[in-house]
């Protein structure tokens, strides 16, 4: 048993777990990340005690349900598999807090994330989503939601209904029109570049927005009655992307 309690077997090749690793029954993080995994053993229900489980960079086309029996998980990294739903086992892990999921095949968010009742950070990015489902303004716990590089042609309704999300993070989809955001107290950052918008959304003083107009929010201009559109070469440059890197929580 490692005495940092961590086992890393991260880029080494692996096809299959090391079953050896299964019987370390107070291991709390285990790294899995890139290698060429495409299931996991049922001995892995063993590591109860486990909170950090990192399978990002494989070969999943499913999750492993055994994952799901490790209900002490509270960052689960899935990022960078061929994943195109999610088990309702889901469910099963009430302490999650962090789950990535970004680069998979998911179309939809699955619902059974809107059951992860204590979840306050979600990577769903590079996916193709187009919509996010209403239950999702049930994770009150939810602090911060990334959503760069998916398919999303208007702003999620949803996200309108979340007063305690603190980072939206919508760069990179289509979305051509932003609704006022003013209303959400507990905003701190909106990243919305690279978005074919008309608008930057409005927001409460004091937040950051990452976008093009993020100084200021131009109005149509008003000649002679008639509203005429700010043209391309009117429009300010866009600034600089300094999009923050996702912080996974300890």
């Amino acid at each position: 048993m490692p005495v940092d309690k961590m086992v890393d077997l991260s880029g080494r090749q692996l096809r299959r777990l090391p079953l050896h690793i299964c019987s370390f029954r107070e291991l709390v993080k285990l790294y899995l990340s890139d290698n060429n995994l495409n299931h996991l053993p049922p001995e892995l229900e063993q590591l109860q005690n486990l909170q950090i489980l990192a399978l990002d960079f494989n070969n999943f086309k499913a999750l492993p349900l055994v994952v799901c029996t490790l209900k002490q998980l509270c960052i689960l990294y899935l990022g960078n598999n061929k994943l195109c739903s999610l088990p309702l086992e889901l469910r099963l892990l009430q302490n999650l807090k962090t789950l990535w999921i970004e680069s998979n095949c998911l179309q939809h968010l699955p619902e059974v994330v809107c059951e992860l009742s204590l979840l306050k950070t979600l990577h769903a990015g590079s996916n193709a989503l187009r919509t996010l489902p209403a239950q999702l303004r049930g994770l009150q716990e939810l602090r911060t939601i990334w959503l760069s590089g998916n398919l999303l042609s208007e702003f999620p309704p949803v996200l309108l209904h979340m007063p305690f999300l603190e980072v939206i993070d919508v760069d990179r989809n289509a979305i051509r029109f932003f609704p006022s955001l003013a209303h959400l107290p507990g905003l701190k950052l909106v990243i919305y570049d690279h978005n074919p918008c008309r608008n930057a959304p409005k927001v409460a003083k004091g937040v950051r927005r990452v976008g093009r107009w993020s100084e200021e929010s131009p109005e149509p201009r008003k000649r002679s009655g008639a509203v005429i559109e700010i043209t391309l070469d009117e429009r300010p440059s866009p600034p600089p992307t300094d999009k923050p890197e996702p912080e996974a929580e300890s």
